[in-house]
């Protein structure tokens, strides 16, 4: 039987054995309690009596970034055997931190994305620096904090001044006693200043030093170290950490040992090398960690944290309007909407709420998702180059993975500039969907209950129009129509992609009748139901007044195709919007979506579902919307308790005694043609005073120079704003995002 005798610097003696690559080892741990004699003389005892001596929280060597320096006092103990070799866990722990980080990954994707990390301290741990680095983390170091306690200047504790004070750095700690170098918990004798803890998201280092010198409130923070004992954890509990992660606690599980350090298992691996003359190096000991099956011990200190699964979702300004309402930007009505709308679209994305308290019918998966606002209306992302919008969108979802999401979902216009999330997909590493599968899927649904309310009892005799029908989401709508009621007409500005759909359907719905044009005002008359699905701006896309009595719009588009005054000209006419749709659970939106409580857009809730069902994968992307994704998530939807809200209609709900006064209209209209006719003719001339407009925009003019000074008013005020919008999505909204 191999021995292996593991000395530290607390107090307390525990002996295991234990079964490693198939042989049986005896660990003994010996506490000297900081006796330096006590170390020695246990060393020259044991020498030449044990397999391996390992040094925990004695190293014999520092190393600090570029800078490597022997320990005066760690050395030398080193140095007292003649026989046995002493390790202090320098040989295997920037591998171990490395692999750990990895399989702690594995096991909770995201975990570290994005992450700020704080190394509390990164003295001996650069191989946990350089893995969290991997993994897009902001990593500072906290050392000049932790050995000097320094305040919190700009610029200390970057990686960028680290090459300057890490020799500095090791000189003053080569001769310090250990307790200085590997600090232990308990209450330091000159407070540090808390405000590098305050920005950090994640605390990785030594254990000891975080409980002793992070502040009071660690509210939600993930916590990395080599190992962590139940009193460890019941302190940052207490302290209000969320995540604590052991990455070598599950490496040997055992009875009898407290924790694993990488010096213990530095001293396993040196006793059992096939060659007693191998170098104790990482090299020597890689084929042996490669046998190894482990997992870090992820353990969540609040139970509220525990099983939740993340997303985000983007949404936008549809119109100025929406800038003038968000507290922080409540001053800029005073300003021309031109330059307001104009500033704002280069604004960094900005958390604006959450959604919680999400959860499945079928089989009570918590959901909760963050809502990240960009500053552009629909307006700006078309004036301004796709890459100015994907250059944003990346940026939520930088920040959507810190906040520990795995999917983010493409709201209203940022789902349909460009190739429609295809290229969001691409460059990001969070899952990403455009939430359209969901939205067709909810509008046929809502489209099919409006025209049954309106008094269509077979709907396969009636006729529906798209128009947009070459768009991502109009495509499938058309082709599912097609399926259902066999007689639609396809409208779009692009002809030759309208011959493509059209011949598409013919093929797929054999006897299916498909008219295409260009403009829907020759053919709207005679149609039933009527799906706009455009990104038309500054246009009309429908002719409301050439509409037959009682027929149905359904106006999928966000911002809306058809407005409150042009729905008015036609009070038979029902206008509704795509199918909105209600959340499982006690459902809590902290910022106003501008639908009821607990009622989402369906590309909301496509994003939220994947995210129930466990699905951190690109789905809806691209404009090729496949019938089979519209199938499978309305199959989800059904399995996880999803349901449709009620129908409404230009941000009202729709009730039964409107319903029956729409369809009475209709009536009477239907059995009067001298009556319809006078009241299309009055509409019409309704509707030509009406500035033409589609997504609530008109054509503006250019803004004048007369508004110069307003100009620069807005670009400084914009300036200071954008810094304040960093500053707060970097610190003060992450930590309302994890409240």
């Amino acid at each position: 039987m191999k021995h292996v005798l593991v000395i530290h610097d607390d107090s307390g003696d525990e002996t295991a054995t234990i079964q490693m690559l198939g042989t049986p080892v005896q660990v003994r741990r010996i506490g000297c309690s900081g006796d330096l004699e006590l170390a020695r003389a246990l060393i020259a005892e044991h020498d030449g009596q044990v397999s391996a001596i390992a040094l925990e929280n004695m190293p014999a060597s520092l190393r600090l970034g570029p800078a490597r320096q022997p320990h005066a006092l760690g050395s030398a103990l080193a140095a007292t055997a003649r026989q046995t070799p002493v390790v202090d866990g320098s040989g295997v722990r920037p591998m171990l931190e490395r692999w750990g980080v990895i399989l702690a990954d594995r096991a909770q994707p995201g975990i570290f994305s994005r992450k700020r990390v704080l190394m509390v301290p990164g003295l001996n741990h650069d191989g946990l620096a350089h893995a969290l680095s991997r993994r897009g983390c902001t990593v500072r170091y906290a050392d000049p904090v932790v050995f000097f306690g320094m305040p919190d200047l700009p610029g200390v504790g970057s990686p960028a001044t680290l090459p300057r004070v890490a020799a500095p750095t090791l000189e003053w700690l080569k001769t310090a006693p250990f307790h200085r170098v590997v600090p232990r918990a308990g209450k330091p004798r000159n407070p540090r200043p808390a405000a590098p803890f305050a920005w950090a998201d994640l605390l990785a280092g030594e254990i000891g030093a975080i409980r002793r010198y992070a502040p009071a409130s660690l509210h939600r923070k993930t916590i990395v170290v080599e190992w962590a004992s139940a009193e460890d954890r019941a302190d940052l509990q207490a302290r209000g950490a969320s995540i604590v992660v052991s990455l070598l606690d599950g490496l040997i599980p055992v009875d009898g040992l407290r924790h694993w350090s990488a010096a213990t298992v530095e001293g396993l691996l040196a006793a059992l090398r096939a060659n007693p003359e191998a170098p104790l190096t990482e090299d020597t000991y890689l084929d042996l960690l490669a046998e190894i099956e482990w997992s870090p011990a992820i353990t969540y200190l609040q139970p509220e944290d525990a099983g939740i699964n993340k997303f985000a979702f983007v949404i936008h300004p549809l119109n100025v309007s929406f800038i003038h309402s968000h507290p922080w930007f409540g001053w800029t009505r005073y300003l021309p909407d031109e330059l307001v709308e104009a500033v704002a679209a280069y604004f960094p994305p900005i958390y604006v709420g959450k959604v919680s308290g999400v959860r499945s019918a079928a089989t009570g998966q918590r959901v909760e998702g963050y809502l990240i606002s960009l500053g552009a209306t629909p307006r700006q992302m078309m004036r301004h180059g796709e890459r100015f919008t994907y250059t944003r969108l990346n940026q939520a979802a930088r920040m959507a993975e810190r906040m520990g999401a795995r999917i983010m979902g493409l709201g209203a216009f940022t789902s349909v500039v460009g190739d429609a999330g295809a290229t969001v997909a691409h460059e990001a590493d969070i899952a990403i969907t455009s939430g359209n599968s969901l939205t067709v899927a909810a509008t046929l649904e809502a489209a099919k209950q409006a025209v049954r309310k309106m008094g269509a009892s077979d709907l396969t005799r009636g006729r529906a129009m798209v128009i947009g029908a070459t768009g991502s989401i109009g495509s499938v709508c058309s082709r599912l129509l097609a399926q259902a009621i066999r007689d639609v007409v396809l409208v779009s500005i692009e002809p030759e992609k309208l011959i493509a759909l059209k011949r598409t359907i013919e093929e797929e719905t054999p006897g299916a009748r498909v008219i295409i044009a260009t403009r829907s005002d020759d053919l709207a008359g005679e149609c039933d139901l009527i799906v706009t699905a455009t990104s038309a701006f500054g246009q009309r896309v429908l002719d409301i007044t050439r509409c037959k009595p009682g027929a149905v719009i359904c106006d999928v588009a966000r911002p809306p195709d058809i407005s409150d005054a042009e729905a008015a000209l036609r009070p038979d006419v029902l206008v509704i919007e795509s199918g909105e749709v209600l959340l499982p659970g006690e459902v809590s939106i902290s910022y106003n979506i501008g639908l009821p409580p607990g009622t989402v857009y369906a590309c909301l809730a496509e994003t939220a579902l994947l995210a129930m069902d466990g699905r951190f994968e690109d789905y809806t992307i691209g404009r090729n919307i496949t019938m089979e994704r519209v199938k499978e998530i309305y199959r989800l939807f059904k399995k996880h308790g999803l349901q449709l809200a009620g129908l409404r209609s230009l941000g009202v709900y729709v009730t039964d005694e409107d319903v029956l006064a729409k369809r009475a209209l209709a009536d009477a209209l239907r059995a009067d043609p001298a009556l319809f006719a006078r009241t299309r003719t009055e509409a019409a001339e309704r509707l030509a005073r009406i500035p033409a407009a589609s997504k609530g925009v008109r054509a503006r003019r250019p803004v004048r120079m007369r508004w110069a000074w307003a100009a620069v008013g807005v670009a400084l005020a914009g300036i200071g704003l954008r810094r304040r919008v960093a500053r707060s999505t970097a610190s003060a909204a992450y930590e309302e995002v994890t409240r």
